[in-house]
């Protein structure tokens, strides 16, 4: 069987068997094909067992000179991505099919630096939710939608999948199913709850989505699943409330989810916690807020700690 093949196999292997979301399948994609093109043109490898170090060695090469129409380098970050794509193939190829290949253990990933969060601070984010004029239906829902993805660290893809009859306004929760597949329970805060129940109470439709769009014609059919609000324009309204609140960051739905997770663990929560309340899948992923907690610690230090008192 054929490289490209067994890629497709592969992709759909990631689909059906482990739940990755259509965004993630797409992504892996464009990484396979790139390796397969570059392949194809570079080499006289056609099958599993021909993939070896030096290929490897050549096509990192080949992504680290790689440049954009513009001109702009790859970043490392997405070179790494390209990596992690083709020690999955090869992994599969191995685990999952027991098609001989190089081992994927064999092939490093890019040492990464520090990971930088853009997080808000509480008066920042007082500032952002307090945006949105609430005097129509847009403004109310908006104001609804900042509430709960603070309160909640929802992904995009998460929140813009909500429906109405998901949410337990009672009991404050409701189930998501997250990356991988992987469900969880997701917490409302008294505020963001009240938030959500003031929208529904304004909505004058039967819309199976729990937040929609007030543009464009109205469209009743399939429980209203077109006037459901893309990935897109909930990126939009951030952005839009974080230039009017005049932030100094660019602020997307993700920084509201770094914010979620900042506050939590600033406010003394187990970062174990806060991993199961993100859907982090692995630990390692959580850590990274580590970084800004220690800041918020040395700050403590600074100001209580005797020494420094004396100063």
């Amino acid at each position: 069987m054929t490289l490209k093949l067994l890629i497709a196999e592969f992709l759909e292997y990631l689909e059906i068997q482990k739940g990755f979301s259509p965004l993630t399948i797409r992504e892996y994609r464009h990484y396979l094909r790139r390796f397969h093109n570059w392949l194809t043109e570079n080499s006289s490898a056609t099958k599993p067992d021909q993939i070896n170090l030096d290929l490897v060695r050549r096509y990192r090469l080949y992504l680290a000179h790689l440049r954009a129409r513009d001109g702009v380098p790859l970043e490392r970050v997405t070179q790494s991505y390209h990596i992690v794509a083709l020690r999955a193939f090869l992994r599969y190829l191995l685990v999952q099919r027991d098609i001989p290949t190089l081992s994927p253990d064999k092939v490093e990933l890019p040492k990464q630096g520090s990971r930088s969060v853009s997080f808000l601070n509480p008066g920042q984010i007082e500032r952002l939710l307090n945006s949105p004029k609430i005097s129509n239906n847009a403004g109310l829902r908006d104001r609804t939608i900042l509430e709960t993805l603070f309160s909640t660290g929802l992904r995009v893809s998460e929140l813009v999948s909500l429906n109405r009859d998901q949410v337990d306004l009672e009991r404050k929760e409701f189930g998501v199913r997250g990356k991988g597949n992987k469900l969880r329970v997701v917490f409302l805060s008294d505020t963001a709850a009240q938030w959500i129940e003031h929208y529904l109470r304004s909505r004058q439709d039967n819309s199976k989505p729990l937040f929609i769009r007030y543009s464009g014609k109205v469209d009743a059919r399939n429980s209203g699943e077109k006037m459901r609000l893309t990935a897109r324009s909930i990126q939009r309204i951030v952005a839009k409330y974080a230039k009017r609140a005049g932030l100094p960051i660019e602020a997307t739905p993700h920084t509201l989810r770094h914010s979620f997770a900042t506050d939590l663990l600033i406010s003394g929560a187990d970062i174990r916690s806060v991993q199961e309340m993100l859907g982090h899948e692995s630990i390692r992923t959580t850590q990274v807020y580590t970084h800004v907690t220690n800041r918020h610690l040395k700050e403590i230090h600074k100001a209580f700690h005797s020494r420094d008192r004396q100063a």
